[in-house]
């Protein structure tokens, strides 16, 4: 599990179609092979600890649903280890399972803080509220406004200059990772023998 903080901008030193080299230095500390990194959101296994970086293998699946394959030798990647037992928890709960891709449709800067706007599917939409939490590219977010699939988030200064946000462009796809406990809401609300009284209804009428 990982919360969505970012420790470390990577480079890609090498990237084909079975693995990927990352060169790094913070999150080789302590790093061991079989740990978990996310990788720009997308929990990957480390299979070999090089001098200075490590390297990954890469399923066709994680190509397919994911941005990965858009990324080429040199380009920056944010990382983050497995949060530990006793870690303090910045973010939110990120699994490093990525539910698709999402359009940069806008960036604006406004007195050193930044807006994006990203386009999501439906399928992804459907799980997100205003103010509350998405990760873009394993960074965790906070949601200032929802408009159909359009999503815009405020992004502080700290975090445009320590992740690569600062590297997109708009037509650029990024990694989405929805709540993960809004779509256990949606399972518990739809399962056939559900015989709880919390219905949608009663959320929505005690605020959520």
């Amino acid at each position: 599990m990982f919360t969505g903080i970012v420790e470390e901008l990577g480079k890609i030193q090498s990237i084909d179609k079975k693995s990927i080299t990352v060169a790094c230095e913070c999150v080789l500390d302590g790093i061991k092979l079989g740990d978990s990194v996310a990788v720009n959101g997308i929990c990957l296994t480390v299979v070999d600890i090089i001098p200075r970086g490590f390297v990954a293998d890469v399923s066709e699946e994680t190509f397919r649903i994911t941005a990965l394959g858009q990324l080429k030798a040199g380009d920056l990647v944010n990382l983050e280890r497995a949060l530990r037992a006793d870690g303090r928890f910045g973010g939110h709960i990120v699994s490093g399972h990525v539910d698709g891709l999402a359009k940069v449709v806008e960036i604006k800067k406004k007195s050193g803080f930044y807006d994006f706007v990203l386009e999501l599917n439906p399928e992804q939409t459907k799980y997100v509220v205003k103010k509350g939490s998405i990760t873009v590219n394993g960074i965790s977010l906070t949601i200032a406004n929802k408009d159909k699939n359009f999503v815009s988030m405020a992004i502080i200064p700290h975090t445009f200059e320590y992740t690569n946000l600062k590297t997109l462009k708009i037509n650029d796809y990024v990694n989405i990772e929805v709540d993960i406990i809004a779509k256990y809401v949606e399972n518990f609300l739809s399962t056939s023998d559900n015989e709880s009284r919390i219905s949608l209804k009663f959320l929505q009428e005690h605020g959520f």
